[in-house]
């Protein structure tokens, strides 16, 4: 009985780590957080990719043309720190630029932020408030080869 229930603890642990970014588009889902809470989240999801991706003078990040406050709050950031934001589709002959997928989703009670290129996915949930937003867990980084 004991291992059986190992078993089937590791069966259901494993299968968290399997991730397709089905639920990642280039367009956010209904806006759980507006304001000065998407202002705040964008701001460090913005800050935590920077991170990673490497130098801003030298890196083009495409994102789809969306309107919501997250969206375009998330632009502003990556402008912020210096990268060049494509959101026309129009892209240099000589520019490879790095895809960015994104998704903010309400889950009890929080907001849950990602991001994701073709070598890296972010994560972190949100604590939205009146003023803006805190984070209510650790930076999940996802990098692929």
């Amino acid at each position: 009985m004991r291992i059986l229930f190992l078993l089937l603890l590791v069966t259901v642990l494993l299968s968290g780590c399997q991730s397709d970014d089905v639920g990642l588009t280039a367009k956010a889902t209904p806006m759980p957080a507006t304001g000065p809470a998407a202002s705040a989240i964008a701001g460090d999801m913005a800050s935590r990719l920077a991170e990673q991706i490497g130098p801003a003078g030298t890196t083009t990040i495409k994102m789809n043309k969306d309107t919501s406050e997250f969206a375009m709050a998330l632009e502003a950031a990556l402008k912020g720190w210096g990268y060049t934001v494509i959101t026309d589709g129009k892209v240099g002959r000589d520019v490879k630029p790095i895809e960015l997928a994104y998704s903010i989703d309400g889950v009890e009670g929080q907001v849950l932020a990602r991001l994701s290129t073709p070598s890296i996915a972010l994560g972190r949930a949100y604590t939205a408030t009146s003023d803006g937003a805190i984070p209510a867990s650790p930076l999940s980084i996802m990098q692929r080869s």
